[in-house]
């Protein structure tokens, strides 16, 4: 058992069972399973638990945006690709549900699904647990109503949430929930963050604060010619987990986002709005990478976005 697991039991043992949990993974990063794996526990060890199948267990996740199904309607789908691939990435739910390309959303609809389901008791008297999976992919009305059930939540009602972006959910759900950082993510980023041997992400925050604009464009002229486009997506990843960690201490998580000295000094010296931004716009060049688009205008336009949001 991990120790966070043993954390989210203990909680369970000691009755201080919290009514939102939010996991954050990077992409595989089994929050998932975990979540399966504490719900056993709340469940007093069900074996209907980890099969999926337990009538007061309820599965949220992205469907295609222009879809009209709610996530119920693929149950049998999603219960193949937890039971085969417990670890799964984004990519894979898309596969399995036949997404592939297509544009995905946790829509209104879902959320009213939702709002019915707790409307009624537990079939079994005992706890309603709600697991959603990607919880940033909420439309803003579907999150607006999530979030006025987070804030009088049903008697003996439990939302797991796993989460790839923390910071793209409103503040006021991130707010209401307890923040978990799974341990495999951790170790993955710690790998991640090793990547960066030349500094240019220090080179370019300490230029992005010192609101030097030409040697900005110098660091991103020096991204532009990375030996690869590996190389390149390879720098996203790594700033993008930076910008993560920028934002997790400005909301004053510090235990969450680890003790990185270099992201701090970031965090007081930016606009609480910029790990945001600064995300997106990471999000964007990572994207653009490898198709037919000049890298150096595309660096120049990551900077240009970095300075006018810090």
């Amino acid at each position: 058992m991990s120790e966070l697991l043993k954390t989210l039991c203990g909680m369970v043992d000691a009755g201080r069972v919290p009514h939102a949990l939010l996991l954050h993974e990077d992409d595989g990063g089994g929050g998932v399973p975990l979540a399966i794996q504490f719900l056993e526990h709340l469940y007093g060890g069900n074996p209907r638990v980890g099969k999926l199948i337990h009538p007061d267990i309820h599965f949220i996740f992205p469907l295609v945006q222009a879809g009209d199904s709610v996530a119920e309607q693929y149950a049998k789908e999603w219960r193949a690709l937890v039971q085969e691939n417990p670890s799964f990435s984004e990519g894979d739910l898309y596969d399995a549900l036949g997404f592939e390309g297509k544009n995905t959303v946790i829509s209104v609809k879902e959320a009213n699904a939702l709002l019915q389901v707790l409307s009624r008791y537990s079939l079994e008297g005992g706890y309603t647990a709600v697991v959603i999976y990607l919880p940033e992919k909420m439309n803003s009305v579907a999150a607006n109503k999530l979030l006025k059930i987070l804030e009088e939540p049903p008697q003996q009602t439990i939302f797991v949430m796993v989460t790839h972006a923390p910071e793209r959910l409103l503040p006021t759900i991130l707010s209401r929930c307890q923040l978990f950082r799974v341990e495999a993510v951790v170790e993955a980023a710690s790998v991640a963050l090793r990547y960066d041997d030349g500094g240019l992400l220090a080179a370019l925050m300490s230029a992005m604060i010192a609101r030097d604009l030409e040697a900005a464009l110098e660091v991103g002229e020096q991204l532009a010619a990375l030996p690869s486009r590996d190389s390149m997506r390879a720098f996203c990843r790594f700033a993008a987990e930076k910008m993560r960690r920028v934002f997790l201490l400005q909301q004053g998580l510090t235990v969450l986002a680890g003790d990185d000295p270099e992201a701090a000094g970031w965090a007081s010296s930016c606009k609480k709005t910029f790990p945001r931004k600064a995300l997106e716009a990471l999000d964007k060049a990572s994207g653009l990478i490898g198709r037919n688009v000049n890298q150096k205008i595309l660096f120049t336009d990551l900077v240009d976005r970095f300075y006018v949001n810090i």
